[in-house]
């Protein structure tokens, strides 16, 4: 069997288990309390060169890649070969004395806030779990206290008004609104389909259109063009329905993590009021005289805004594909 490095794999935090933990108290830069224990070989799948790998880092390393590759699973002994390549790869570093460049202390050290910043918050949230009454709440004051109405319509979409507006004589005369739908709207889709755009809410649908749904009664169709940036419409309203908000569980699962971020989003502030903070370097584009003159200043850096309060987005009713290209809200 040859030796090759399994794909997908990246060294995360489990992978620095099997490094040399000695070396690196070695080059000052971890005090000696935080360095990892020592691995007994009860708890070792290989030692190389006399260091243990651990069990707990093959493991770490199999979840790892399960997670990353959506399932997909290696043969222990190609995840173990894994480990003894990179803990090889760790002590000729280490020989070589890569360990002790600026560089590289300069990586480790970031790696190590990024690891400090992730756990702390990772402690965090296990400390302050969302609840289930939070959830309940949430959902109570923000999408089920939501009111309003659906409307399903059809509509005729043409280039100029004229034509819209020979399109309402002939539905004054009786003519069937599907029919001249199928012949003369521009939306390839929607004109397979008489028209029918379907049920939607009015924040779906531009402004104009929507107003002019909204004011029709059941059955009736505009009796004079509604224009929008796509063009000139004759709308049908079919019906209306009161928008029936989610329930609880279809929307919980995200309402889970947005209570999450809000509860880390005050505890971050919370700790930013306590700080004493000194900014060092300047946040406008304010330059010396001679140095304005001589090339412009560059734009200035944008002060972050403090976050602002998020709100979850209820699913809506799923919007007919056509509408959203012909009468949709542009982005």
């Amino acid at each position: 069997m040859k030796n090759k490095f399994i794909p997908l794999l990246v060294v995360g935090t489990a992978l620095l288990a099997g490094c040399n933990q000695e070396k690196a108290a070695d080059t000052g830069s971890t005090p000696a309390a935080a360095v990892a224990p020592a691995i007994n070989k009860a708890d070792a799948v290989a030692v190389v060169n006399g260091q243990y790998i651990a069990k707990s880092t093959l493991e770490a390393l199999e979840k790892e890649i399960a997670e990353r590759s959506h399932g997909q699973t290696f043969p222990k002994e190609k995840l173990i070969e894994e480990l003894i390549q990179r803990e090889l790869l760790v002590q000729d570093a280490a020989q070589k004395q890569l360990d002790k460049s600026p560089e590289v202390l300069a990586q480790l050290e970031a790696a190590k806030k990024a690891l400090l910043t992730q756990a702390d918050l990772q402690n965090f949230i296990k400390a302050n779990p969302v609840t289930e009454a939070e959830i309940k709440a949430e959902y109570d004051s923000k999408i089920a206290a939501e009111k309003g109405i659906e409307y399903k319509a059809s509509h005729i979409l043409v280039k100029t008004e004229a034509e819209a507006k020979k399109l309402i004589a002939e539905l004054d005369k009786g003519a069937d609104f599907a029919k001249l739908a199928n012949k003369n709207s521009l939306d390839a889709k929607e004109s397979q389909n008489g028209g029918d755009l379907g049920w939607f809410s009015a924040g779906q649908m531009v402004a104009p259109f929507s107003e002019a749904v909204a004011a029709l009664e059941k059955g009736k169709y505009t009796k004079e063009p509604v224009k929008t940036q796509f063009g000139f419409h004759v709308i049908l309203k079919e019906d209306s329905r009161p928008l029936t908000p989610p329930s609880l569980e279809a929307v919980k699962e995200q309402l889970t993590p947005f209570l999450q971020r809000k509860k880390v989003q005050g505890m971050i502030e919370a700790l930013r009021k306590q700080a004493k903070v000194e900014i060092l370097v300047p946040l406008t584009d304010e330059q010396p005289k001679a140095e304005t003159e001589a090339a412009p200043a560059a734009e200035p850096a944008a002060a972050t805004p403090k976050a602002a309060e998020e709100k979850p987005a209820a699913p809506a009713a799923e919007p007919a594909k056509p509408a959203e290209k012909t009468v949709g809200k542009n982005n």
